[in-house]
């Protein structure tokens, strides 16, 4: 490829974002400079100093793209080329219809790829305060654990408080300690994706009885304590701890993380009267996590009543779980269409603390950041991915999709909150289909999955005039 003659891009941070930034703007033939503050100065939610250490789940969620938008945008990122998304299909997990890594390979991995790229320099150590003057194009990708220094930095040049949520992180069992005489193996439906089987998750039965024990436990353990500055961050609905999920409602857990449908016990022939699922966490398959159980009960109480649930009574936990501060921007307000800084323009933010919520949503900011910057440090224009394309519509959402009137009338403003990528930030169809492709009538639910169908197929079309190439022949969902 054809070196350009540019000033270095900075990026600042190497979690998902950042990491796919540097690579795409690398990929242009760029020069990149990758800041990251670890192991000089570490976070309380990282435990390595690997690039793209994941701290939460090790899933990517669903991989289905025609039938659900975060598996469209897996398919989007893997056409633009995504350095994560190559790294997560070289060590993906059977977990049923989701895309789960092996979370210290996949580090591995991006943190091989960066360093052995020779447009890329890696400078260790923790950035205090805004970028030096003279580093004319910046992408800042520190995400939802940004420095104090950092952020009081950003606070003051903004003039905004910046916004802030919590996430809960899920405990990680060794699978040995799990009574598979109890628990069996079965995906919802028995349905199969990605390096999976149809059996992909541990299946944990219980009865009204154990789950309205369960309930009460949860109701009246001893929950972290927060400092005074903490007491009123909002939580992300999206990562409730399962206690704040209990105390919303004693079924609330039964329509969410317990829901039992699909989940056939083997002892019975029946679904249960609820069930907690566990996935594996790890390629070796000695450690599985408790999807959905991310949760703020103090340690002890994480085992005495997790221990509760009917298969892990015997639980040896590798790792309890835990809650860490998360801090995003007001970006519709703060950021322009090229996720530049209105404020400071030779500044770009990427990932997390633009305000998109998961995994996969950061690394799709950090292309896009990438994108657009490799283009300005080329002096080349750079446009948008359409509003119909899972990227156009999570960027959309961050710098001007989200509403931000005041209700008046009802006493309550609407402020922007952290969001997943979902088909309700795509554009909607012009009409709706009644036909599938082969031409049969559309009854009841069929309609909705063919709608969410024929917008995925309209993002990926837009999506190869976007990238500049012929529309791929669309696979085959599992």
């Amino acid at each position: 490829m054809h070196t350009v003659k540019t000033s270095a891009v900075h990026v600042i941070g190497a979690g998902l974002a950042g990491s796919e930034a540097a690579h795409q703007i690398a990929a242009t033939g760029t020069p990149v400079v990758l800041h990251e503050m670890r192991p000089v100065r570490s976070t309380e939610a990282h435990k390595t100093d690997g690039f793209a250490e994941l701290v939460c789940s090790n899933s990517f969620r669903s991989d289905d793209w025609e039938n659900n938008a975060v598996g469209l945008l897996h398919e989007e990122l893997r056409r633009a080329g995504s350095l994560i998304m190559a790294a997560a299909d070289a060590h993906k997990l059977p977990a049923g219809g989701a895309l789960a890594v092996d979370r210290d390979a996949f580090s591995a991995e991006v943190t091989a790829r960066i360093s052995a790229n020779p447009l890329i320099t890696i400078v260790r150590g923790e950035l205090e305060g805004l970028p030096p003057d003279d580093w004319a194009n910046v992408i800042i990708a520190t995400g939802p654990l940004t420095s104090p220094a950092l952020s009081a930095a950003l606070a003051a040049l903004t003039g905004e408080d910046s916004l802030a949520f919590f996430d809960a992180i899920a405990p990680v069992i060794h699978r040995d300690s799990i009574d598979t005489s109890i628990a069996w193996f079965q995906s919802r439906y028995d349905k199969a994706g990605p390096a999976g089987t149809g059996a992909d998750y541990l299946n944990c039965p219980m009865s009204k009885e154990e789950y309205e024990a369960f309930i009460d436990a949860l109701l009246a353990g001893e929950k972290t304590s927060f400092k005074e500055w903490e007491a009123s961050t909002p939580y992300f609905d999206g990562c409730l701890p399962v206690e704040v999920m209990a105390e919303r409602g004693r079924e609330t857990l039964r329509y969410g993380p317990m829901k039992p449908v699909g989940l056939d016990d083997p002892r019975t022939g029946r679904w249960p009267y609820a069930v907690v699922q566990l996935r594996q966490d790890n390629a070796l398959g000695t450690l599985w996590n408790m999807v959905g159980f991310q949760t703020k009960l103090k340690h002890a109480e994480q085992v005495r009543i997790f221990r509760m649930i009917p298969g892990l009574q015997n639980a040896e936990f590798a790792r309890l779980g835990g809650l860490h501060r998360n801090t995003y921007l007001n970006s519709p307000k703060l950021l322009d269409r090229s996720l530049r800084l209105k404020a400071m323009p030779r500044l770009r933010f990427a990932g997390q603390i633009t305000g998109v919520e998961g995994y996969i949503e950061s690394a799709a900011i950090g292309l896009l950041a990438g994108r657009f910057a490799a283009a300005d440090a080329m002096g080349t224009a750079s446009a948008a991915p359409p509003r119909t394309t899972a990227l156009g519509a999570l960027l959309d959402h961050i710098t001007g999709g989200h509403l931000t009137s005041d209700d008046s009338e009802r006493g309550a403003a609407r402020s922007f909150q952290p969001m997943n990528i979902n088909y309700g930030l795509l554009p909607d169809l012009e009409s709706n289909p009644t036909h599938d492709q082969e031409g049969k009538r559309l009854k009841g639910p069929e309609r909705g999955r063919e709608k969410k169908r024929t917008m995925s197929r309209r993002a990926l079309a837009d999506l190869a005039i976007w990238l500049d190439e012929p529309a791929p022949a669309a696979k085959q969902s599992a």
